[in-house]
């Protein structure tokens, strides 16, 4: 690890403190960040796809294959993540 037990126990502190709402908006950035590198990756992967097959992608990669598949008639195993 990179940072001391002393700043880590400052960190920890420091979130326990934090209000609630705060930590669900740190949260909802971290997630939207990556989303956004996610994506960034799917259109360097397949930079001719259109808007609607990049999402597909985006999404395969939190749903599960069944659900891609009935939902959206996305198979993942004949057409990847």
């Amino acid at each position: 690890m990179d940072t001391s037990p002393e700043i880590e126990q400052m960190l920890i502190e420091g979130y326990r403190k934090m209000p609630v709402w705060k930590k669900l908006r740190q949260v909802g950035e971290l997630t939207d960040l990556v989303c956004q590198l996610a994506m960034n990756d799917i259109r360097r992967r397949y930079p001719q796809s259109d808007e609607r097959e990049l999402k597909l992608r985006l999404a395969s990669r939190r749903i599960e294959p069944e659900l891609m598949l009935k939902a959206f008639g996305w198979d993942v195993d004949q057409k990847g993540y």
